[in-house]
């Protein structure tokens, strides 16, 4: 089954969404924006809860555009679940479904057996979302859509929730299209990521490439890259080039003509740190075929799974941050102040140019 939306495009008073293009095959589609970016809008033009100025929505080759909601066999999971309150939890399942062996199979599959007599009032957040699934998928959907479905759930269960929605997204063999503002869910259960902002999509594919590969600045800061620094292309280097950023020369594996002004964008996973000592980088302004230097903690953060570190170089001319997972914290004794060895490998640095041609100093 395939869902396809060409052209789409919805205007209101002081928004215009699209014109929006996206093909969704069996996987899952994660789309990522801030809030008032059109993620709900293209949420509601394909479930026929708001009609298109111009554009269409196929699904299986159906054209869904004209068809009211009801005859669509598209399941939408609202943000707050909005189940019937007066109704148990096995009724609401069963309203789309009047089978009781459905309603038991879905029971099984989501974990809900023991919150199946109890009302939405007696369930937690995260059975209450289970519940609204369920009930969507007891319609036998051709296609899910899913509105911020773990945004108004604590942490410990946001995250037990969207282990298991991505196995169930796993098993299902239908479109399904999952908003988000949160990149983490975003990453977690996207086959692919669609960045959108002020009703347009920004850029499109895996979330790996998206996030090391950013089409522009704005998908760059939205997926967490925090290093975008300020560079000119100096010269070709082998298969890479020479950036100039502040006083230093780094190696990146990319293809911009010298003189280019490049915005650097290098995210906090792929800053590599060590002890000073584990090799003995350049005191050059080159910082060698490794774009290894030597840095001071300025601070850190605790973020559970991970620490992100800022660190700043010796000459106090740039600040870089990493994401340091706790056994290399850990092992280098981090704290602020501490010396530590800075690597940015070539292949993980990725050039933005710039419109405006910069100055270039071919020695560099």
């Amino acid at each position: 089954m395939r869902l396809d939306v060409s052209g789409l495009r919805k205007a209101y008073a002081g928004f215009e969404f699209g014109p929006v293009d996206l093909t969704v095959d069996d996987e899952v589609l994660a789309v990522l924006g801030p809030s008032g970016s059109g993620k709900t809008t293209l949420l509601s033009l394909v479930a026929g809860i708001a009609v298109p100025d111009a554009g269409s929505v196929t699904l299986g080759g159906r054209e869904l555009v004209g068809r009211p909601p009801e005859q669509r066999r598209v399941g939408l999971v609202f943000q707050e679940g909005a189940l019937f309150p007066h109704m148990t939890a096995r009724k609401n399942v069963a309203y789309a479904a009047d089978d009781d062996d459905r309603v038991a199979d879905l029971a099984e599959l989501l974990e809900l057996d023991d919150a199946l007599d109890r009302r939405p009032a007696a369930l937690s957040g995260g059975e209450r979302q289970r519940v609204a699934l369920a009930r969507t998928l007891a319609a036998d959907p051709d296609a899910l859509l899913l509105d911020e479905p773990l945004s108004s759930l604590d942490a410990p269960i946001r995250t037990r929730l969207r282990d298991d929605l991505h196995d169930l997204f796993a098993s299902l063999d239908v479109p399904v299209v999952c908003v988000t503002h949160d990149r983490r869910t975003a990453t977690a259960l996207g086959a692919r990521l669609a960045v959108v902002r002020d009703g347009g999509v920004e850029q499109v594919g895996e979330p790996s490439a998206v996030i090391d590969r950013p089409a522009t600045e704005f998908v760059a800061r939205f997926t967490g890259t925090e290093n975008l620094l300020a560079g000119t292309v100096t010269r070709r280097d082998g298969d890479g080039v020479r950036v100039r950023v502040a006083d230093l020369s780094l190696r990146a594996t990319a293809s911009v003509e010298p003189g280019t002004a490049v915005t650097v964008c290098v995210h906090p996973s792929r800053v590599e740190l060590d002890a000073p000592d584990a090799a003995d980088p350049s005191d050059a302004p080159d910082a060698g075929e490794s774009n290894a230097v030597v840095g001071t903690v300025v601070r850190w953060l605790n973020e559970g799974s991970e620490y992100r570190v800022e660190v700043e170089l010796d000459d106090g001319s740039l600040g870089l941050t990493a994401a340091v997972r706790p056994p290399t914290f850990d092992r280098l004794a981090v704290d602020a102040g501490s010396e530590l060895r800075v690597v940015i490998p070539p292949e993980s640095i990725h050039l933005l140019a710039d419109d405006t041609p910069a100055s270039m100093d071919p020695s560099a």
